[in-house]
């Protein structure tokens, strides 16, 4: 019986795996992409760890004309009124680690929304929680774009309108959610910032070139955070420096070297410890790799916020 790190680490690259190809699918690939394995599996880490906050979290319904986007929010401990952050969700759905994503950026300061974008999507109007972990992967990519900014745009809105708001937000976003943030980029002029971690620009076309048209609608500046060991995505960066600079839009991509594709959720996951794995020293390397890359973009990513 393999023991259950063993169990962790096979979910966790069958993720990324998913994660990944999913985003090629929005470049031109349409070929059928396998479905995510459910992340929550190996998720009881950020579980528990959002069950130990101490600071206010609700979820409440934004309206988005007939539809009802389902949001998680957490307050920060704060005097004064604060900046919100918009967290657009992994492939995943609504997972504990990006409720607990949400907690971590209240606990920064911040007031932060996480919208279940398959709200309305599952069984009985449900969303990520009723539908089997088979269904998410697809359910996502079915998603209609204009539904997707129709979405973030009443939750944009109501965030901006909390009383405990300062009336400026921004959005950041996490592989699928991290393409889905630069491209949200390019429809609300009104957001402060884009996060965009290991995601990609919008294309056009069956050969995925960069959408010039998309993004000289972008007004916010857009900072990128990628993976050195994530190839395929790094491949979309030197068009995308180039179109953004040619259109006098500020992007500023940091890669962390070693890490890979998910590092932020890889980054936090507990160390591994089957000392007796085969790849044990390929787990452990690889973890240390993502927990550095974490900590550096949190380090980087609280200095751009407090810019704001």
């Amino acid at each position: 019986m393999k023991k259950p790190i063993s169990l962790l680490t096979l979910l966790f690259f069958l993720s990324v795996t998913a994660c990944a190809q999913h985003t090629a699918n929005m470049h031109g690939n349409h070929a059928a992409s396998p479905s995510p394995s459910d992340a929550a599996e190996t998720q009881d880490w950020a579980k528990q760890r959002l069950a130990k906050s101490p600071r206010h979290q609700e979820w409440v319904k934004v309206k988005n004309g007939a539809r009802e986007v389902s949001s998680f929010v957490v307050y920060p401990e704060s005097k004064n009124k604060s900046t919100a952050v918009v967290v657009i969700h992994e492939i995943f759905g609504m997972s504990d680690w990006v409720q607990s994503l949400t907690d971590q950026l209240a606990e920064a300061g911040y007031i932060a929304i996480a919208p279940d974008l398959l709200s309305g999507a599952g069984p009985n109007g449900g969303g990520t929680s009723s539908l089997d972990r088979n269904q998410i992967g697809q359910k996502i990519r079915d998603l209609p774009p204009d539904q997707i900014t129709g979405d973030l745009n009443a939750v944009v809105d109501y965030v901006s309108k909390l009383p405990a708001s300062n009336g400026k937000v921004v959005v950041t976003g996490y592989c699928w959610g991290g393409s889905e943030s630069f491209r949200y980029a390019t429809n609300n002029p009104n957001i402060k910032a884009a996060f965009v971690f290991y995601g990609s620009a919008p294309t056009t076309g069956p050969d995925g070139t960069i959408d010039k048209a998309a993004l000289a609608r972008i007004k916010a500046p857009v900072y990128g955070f990628y993976a050195g060991n994530d190839a395929r995505i790094n491949a979309t960066l030197p068009a995308t420096i180039a179109a953004m600079k040619e259109l006098g839009k500020k992007f500023e991509p940091v890669t962390y070297e070693g890490a890979g594709h998910g590092f932020m959720r890889a980054g936090e996951a507990p160390e591994p410890t089957d000392t007796t794995a085969a790849d044990y020293q390929k787990q452990l390397d690889a973890f240390r790799f993502n927990r550095s890359a974490r900590d550096e973009a949190w380090a980087r990513w609280k200095k751009l916020l407090a810019a704001i």
